[in-house]
């Protein structure tokens, strides 16, 4: 969700409200959930599950009003009877901790890096979502001999369009945190019509009513609202990030899955991997940003694929 895009339905939810009672949340997936500590000292709660052989599978899920692993629901479930299967919760989200801040592209990258290091510690296969593409591909450049490829579905970074300067961002973060004015806007973004309308937008037909459910729950708990105004701020984008980030991934298989997407724009995408021979893009169209949902088999086939071709011929 955009900050444009959020700030437009603002004017139908005004009488929305976040409810008094915070109910405890339920894990996303039904796998044992544990946590470890990021070298920042943060409590991150992952989930794993699946056979001790195979090269791991890391999950990342996207960054918005009400990210969690449950994006990454229909991945997980099938992959873990075949190969160790993790699903993070970056911080600020989920079954992690949700401090006040701040929070920073690099903060979320090194999440990425530490989980990589700390408790995965062997190379792995990786797929982000949306966002955390950027935070992933920073992650894969500090520690590049754990990641064996990567996935990146609707990945941001691609758009021609400039950002919101740096000054202009932070200006916004402190209109959007406005003490008094921060929760209740908050809740006009987390209520269940604001989740439902955004997250139809990211379908062909209707989003499932299992994935609006955990997005409302998950951006009802204490301190939900600190991690997503960063985000509505734009402060967590990278400018030029396929310069920045993506072209340093010379050496690494990545495979991008888009389509179209109303949040992202992919407009310089196809002479990015025109330029890149370890890049590969597939659309599974028509899809919105959720083919995992959307089209579970054909996602899962295009993995496949990608995987089993392991490293294709890259030039010296």
């Amino acid at each position: 969700m955009t900050t444009d895009q959020s700030n437009s339905s603002l004017g139908d939810l005004r009488h929305q409200r976040t409810p008094a009672t915070v109910h405890p949340l339920a894990d996303a997936l039904d796998a044992p959930r544990k946590t470890f500590s990021t070298r920042a000292g943060q409590r991150l709660a992952y989930y794993v599950d699946g056979p001790a052989v195979g090269t791991p599978l890391v999950l990342i899920h996207s960054i918005n009003a009400a990210p969690s692993s449950y994006e990454l629901k229909p991945l997980f479930d099938h992959y873990r009877a075949q190969r160790p299967v993790y699903s993070l919760d970056l911080p600020g989200f989920g079954q992690s901790e949700r401090p006040a801040g701040p929070y920073t592209p690099d903060l979320f990258a090194d999440a990425i890096s530490d989980f990589l290091t700390q408790v995965v510690a062997q190379p792995a296969a990786v797929v982000a979502l949306s966002l955390s593409a950027e935070f992933t591909a920073r992650a894969a450049a500090a520690v590049p001999d754990l990641v064996a490829s990567l996935v990146l579905i609707s990945p941001t970074g691609f758009s021609r369009r400039p950002l919101p300067s740096a000054a202009a961002a932070r200006s916004v973060h402190r209109v959007l945190t406005t003490p008094g004015l921060s929760q209740w806007l908050y809740d006009l973004v987390a209520s269940r019509p604001s989740i439902r309308y955004f997250l139809n937008k990211s379908f062909t037909t209707k989003a499932p009513d299992d994935l609006i459910d955990y997005a409302y729950a998950t951006s009802h708990q204490p301190g939900a609202r600190h991690a997503p105004l960063y985000f509505l701020s734009t402060q967590l984008f990278t400018p030029q990030a396929a310069d920045r980030l993506y072209a340093g991934l010379k050496d690494l298989p990545v495979l991008v899955i888009a389509d179209r997407d109303p949040y992202v724009d992919f407009a310089a995408l196809p002479d990015f991997v025109a330029a890149h021979p370890n890049w590969r893009h597939e659309t599974l169209a028509p899809q919105l940003g959720l083919p995992q949902w959307e089209h579970p088999a054909a996602t899962r086939a295009v993995l496949d694929r990608f995987w089993n071709q392991r490293a294709f011929p890259i030039p010296a």
